[in-house]
């Protein structure tokens, strides 16, 4: 089992010909990012974007960019069809999104014709690696589902359950996250998570343990869960956190980047390849992790 990011990074290191393709690459931390992955041995680019920007990025940062192809292609939208394209054809595994709107750049991910749709439902997981807490915490979605429904939440628990069995946890522990343990009708939330917990005690969310609803300090400390007297296996144990909407997955996303000395990685499932869409917040090696972890669920 992945125990940290570092760990993370080495495993990944045991898949080679990984190659990224970028929409949008004119961009100076994409560009960084994707070099520094170059070095690191994890995986090749192929840059789609404005050349003539790209190169003077690159000469100006010391960028070797002679080490990746570069296809020319000013317009954003095809920029983003062309990289999509890119994988679609084999040519790359793993998709990234450079300098351009998510909306137009997720337009052509599930563009029909692009052939990278599955039946999932796309959604980001949030990775992160924290010194209070013995495991990497999974929390999903901070991104992409805005108020998602009973089946939509069961997708995003199967997506997040895909990537955390790539990290080696052969049956994760799902918390549904409430504002409190127990259930109440009137908190939709909390009637999500029993449901949740009733379809993977029934066998129809399979590969991990759901037990819900429960609280964050809960899921993160069994000595939480001891005071209340909650006795169920996944107190102070949970790997991944499913959030009841996207409001609060960005939010707790960004309160543990930015008040924990932990480190974040994350990629969008759901899709033929993982994709990774990186913030301009992100430091070089959450950056490194994304592309790492990326590496990590494509093969």
């Amino acid at each position: 089992m992945v125990n940290n990011f570092e760990e993370m990074c080495a495993l990944a290191l045991q898949y080679s010909n990984n190659t990224i393709a970028v929409a949008a690459a004119e961009d100076i931390e994409v560009l960084s990012a994707v070099e520094n992955a170059r070095k690191r041995g994890l995986s090749e680019a192929i840059l789609v974007g404005d050349e003539e920007k790209i190169r003077e990025i690159a000469l100006k940062n010391n960028i070797e960019i002679h080490n990746f192809k570069i296809i020319n292609e000013n317009d954003k939208a095809e920029s983003c069809r062309l990289a999509v394209k890119q994988v679609s054809d084999g040519n790359a595994n793993i998709l990234m999104k450079g300098l351009v709107d998510t909306a137009v750049f997720l337009k052509a991910v599930l563009a029909k014709e692009a052939g990278l749709r599955t039946e999932n439902l796309l959604s980001h997981v949030s990775m992160f690696s924290v010194k209070n807490y013995h495991k990497i915490i999974f929390v999903t979605d901070p991104a992409i589902t805005l108020l998602p429904d009973i089946e939509q939440k069961k997708s995003i628990v199967e997506n997040a359950v895909y990537v955390a069995r790539k990290f080696g946890i052969e049956e994760p522990y799902v918390a549904p996250i409430c504002a409190i343990e127990k259930f109440n009708p009137k908190m939709q939330a909390t009637v999500d998570a029993k449901a949740l917990s009733e379809m993977n005690a029934a066998g129809d969310i399979k590969n991990c343990y759901i037990s819900g609803p429960v609280s964050l300090d809960i899921a993160l400390s069994k000595k939480a869960g001891d005071h209340k007297g909650y006795t169920d296996k996944i107190a102070g144990n949970a790997d991944i956190l499913l959030m009841p909407n996207i409001e609060s997955g960005n939010i707790l996303h960004k309160a543990i980047v930015y008040l924990s000395e932990g480190q974040c990685a994350g990629a969008v499932v759901g899709a033929k390849c993982p994709i990774v869409m990186t913030s301009r917040a992100d430091s070089d090696i959450s950056k490194i992790y994304a592309i790492a972890a990326a590496v990590l669920i494509s093969n």
